[in-house]
């Protein structure tokens, strides 16, 4: 990376960061919304809690929902044991923003594992159930994605590098076959 690209990437970070600001601490409910997003995305326990239920009552089909999370296990693996030790990027805090109490992450800032966890599952689930599904799994997907960067644990570059780490990783899963059971 070159030192343009770096402070880009600063500039970015710091844009984001304030537009955020802008909005922390000024709504409850969104505070709300994005740090309990934050926390229910620690260890993908969202996905694996919906992958459970859309195997029992949607796709009816509980054992590929222990696949889905076998999947999700793997992606995790792969992008908190693999990739962020290539890069090994600070975060913005060291615990988060103080306003919200998160759980102190022991990997690299880049890219951000919620954010590759969520858009990883909401792929894999929409490959799952099909499109009709997909504004809700790419709606919570964001929200997870979004809540790093605003409880300050994640810089909002690093979100954007989890979302596009999650989409490669599930495509690749797809183009694989190694998600074929779950369609």
């Amino acid at each position: 990376m070159t030192l343009s690209d770096s402070a880009r990437v600063e500039a970015f970070d710091t844009s984001v960061d304030r537009t955020l600001e802008r909005w922390r601490g000024k709504r409850r409910p969104i505070d709300r919304l994005f740090h309990s997003a934050s926390i229910i995305g620690d260890f993908s326990i969202i996905w694996h809690i919906t992958g459970v239920l859309v195997g029992v009552f949607i796709a009816h089909r509980f054992t590929e929902s222990l696949w889905f999370s076998a999947l999700i296990g793997l992606e995790s693996l792969i992008v908190n044991q693999g990739v962020k030790r290539l890069f090994r990027r600070t975060r913005p805090t060291e615990t988060g923003d103080e306003r919200f109490t998160v759980r102190k992450p022991r990997t690299s800032s880049f890219p951000s594992g919620h954010a590759s966890a969520a858009f990883f599952a909401a792929t894999l689930l929409t490959w799952w159930v099909g499109w009709g599904w997909a504004p809700l799994w790419f709606a919570m997907a964001a929200v997870v994605a979004l809540s790093r960067a605003w409880v300050r644990i994640h810089h909002p570059s690093d979100v954007v590098g989890g979302v596009v780490v999650g989409l490669v990783l599930a495509l690749a899963a797809i183009a694989t076959g190694l998600a074929g059971p779950l369609h």
